[in-house]
């Protein structure tokens, strides 16, 4: 009775359905917040305080913020208030150009790293939050501590999810690296 046009058919939408699992399983993995410090997994869950846009990055690791700054130097002012109002200035740089940290605006510099990221996935703005997040081991002779205010042991009160990302946009507004600017893909 089913004949072969039946059994490819049935084939094709079930190699369509495990595709489609997988697709989402992948999506779901790549978004998986894990410590600079140890790769362990790092459990932030959006809140009421957290906008649209934070709980967007939550669920895609993709940055809002990031795209809306790069178009409107006005908006990106909200990323500089961040990290002016709560002392990243003061060990990164007024410019950010490295002061007792590491430079966040990869143009060169004295330090060992002021013109490559000290952990190699501050390239992405996942990698990124995740640094600022979770705090450092200290790889480039400091260690940056816990900022996220989901998280135990954060600085003072913390940053919000919204906040850490407005502060990763700015940065990137800045970048005068390689060129290469591989959290706007």
């Amino acid at each position: 009775m089913f004949g072969n046009k039946s059994l490819k058919s049935a084939l094709v939408v079930s190699m369509l359905t495990l595709a489609g699992l997988t697709l989402s399983l992948q999506a779901n993995a790549a978004c998986d917040l894990v410590s600079t410090k140890d790769n362990s997994p790092i459990k932030i869950k959006a809140s009421e305080k957290d906008s649209a846009d934070a709980k967007t990055f939550l669920e895609t690791c993709k940055n809002p913020y990031t795209a809306k700054y790069a178009a409107d130097a006005e908006a990106a002012k909200a990323g500089k208030k961040v990290l002016s109002l709560n002392g990243c200035t003061g060990c990164h740089g007024g410019n950010l150009g490295g002061l007792m940290a590491p430079s966040l605006i990869k143009n060169g510099g004295t330090g060992a790293f002021d013109t490559k990221w000290v952990y190699a996935k501050n390239a992405t703005d996942k990698g990124m939050f995740e640094t600022i997040s979770a705090g450092t081991p200290g790889s480039s002779g400091g260690v940056m501590s816990v900022w996220n205010q989901n998280l135990e042991g954060h600085v003072g009160d913390g940053l919000t999810n919204d906040e850490l990302l407005k502060a990763i946009a700015y940065i990137r507004t800045q970048y005068k690296g390689d060129g290469e600017k591989t959290w706007l893909k």
